[in-house]
């Protein structure tokens, strides 16, 4: 892959650390998480990629948006800070970043969607999210799109990895802790580590510098297949070499939460595919090759 110049807001999250681990040999990368870069504030956000385009040289610049408040049930009493990270924000990058002609790979989630589909999204079905986390996200991906910049919004769900707090974490600790878990099994998705969506948005990044990034301004990105949030707490348990039938359907019913979860959060692969993008491994691979990788019990 050819060299990049590349800013990542949320560089120390858990998707901003495996981009960064996965950039090209030879590029310049600029991992700013809070409080050196809050990207609902505007004088910071001109500062970051200006700072990134002077220090380009002859890299292409681009900017990966891996910075949101993804807190889902304390976003339903905090609307305002949520609107100001995942709204506000990539407004302010968009901006920015077509003042700058640079271009801007955004990631957005699944829970733009109702849930109430059958089967799997794709890019252009109606969106309609029910809870403030997906309102914001939502119009953080119409900020984007409308703002004139040359920028892809890139959905993606279920996402863990080695780093920061995820659903593999907790489950291996509640494993550690407890007898029996019940875990939902009316919600459906597809597990998707964050190196391997890194990996998938930093081809992207080399299509769009390439002069051969995609038309369509909006794609889904999960690994491959899909499992319920029972079947993967089973795979968890099985990686961790204990017994998976500890693991105990349930219904979201009888787990209420403040914000509403999407029953279906199955995302399409196809407008990356049709794009020349490479398919995120099988969701059940990846798991295993994630705890291989020092994904393990905290």
């Amino acid at each position: 892959m050819m060299p990049l110049a590349l800013l990542i807001p949320g560089g120390k999250g858990q998707l901003g650390h495996d981009l960064a681990a996965n950039a090209p040999t030879g590029s310049l990368l600029r991992t700013p998480d809070l409080p050196d870069l809050d990207i609902s504030q505007a004088r910071q956000v001109v500062q970051a990629i200006d700072d990134l385009v002077a220090a380009a040289g002859d890299l292409p610049p681009v900017v990966i948006n891996a910075a949101a408040y993804t807190a889902v049930d304390a976003a339903e009493s905090a609307q305002e800070k949520a609107f100001a990270v995942n709204a506000d924000g990539p407004r302010l990058l968009a901006a920015v970043c077509s003042s700058r002609q640079v271009p801007l790979i955004h990631v957005s989630t699944d829970y733009v969607f109702s849930g109430e589909k059958p089967g799997p999204y794709e890019v252009d079905d109606p969106v309609g999210p029910r809870s403030v986390y997906g309102t914001t996200k939502l119009a953080g991906e119409n900020a984007v799109l409308r703002s004139g910049a040359e920028a892809w919004v890139v959905r993606t769900a279920w996402v863990y990895g080695v780093n920061g707090n995820n659903f593999v974490k907790t489950i291996a600790r509640l494993a550690a802790e407890r007898p029996e878990l019940s875990v939902v099994d009316d919600q459906r998705g597809s597990p998707t580590w964050s190196n391997d969506l890194a990996v998938g948005l930093l081809e992207l990044a080399e299509l769009v510098v390439s002069g051969r990034g995609p038309a369509g301004r909006v794609l889904h990105a999960t690994g491959s297949g899909d499992t319920t949030w029972y079947g993967f707490a089973q795979a968890i348990l099985e990686e961790l070499g204990d017994d998976p039938t500890r693991v105990k359907p349930t219904t979201t019913e009888n787990f209420p939460r403040p914000a509403e979860r999407p029953k279906n959060s199955v995302l399409s692969s196809k407008a990356w595919v049709e794009a020349g993008l490479t398919p995120l491994p099988p969701w059940r691979d990846a798991l295993r090759k994630a705890f291989q990788a020092g994904l393990t019990r905290p």
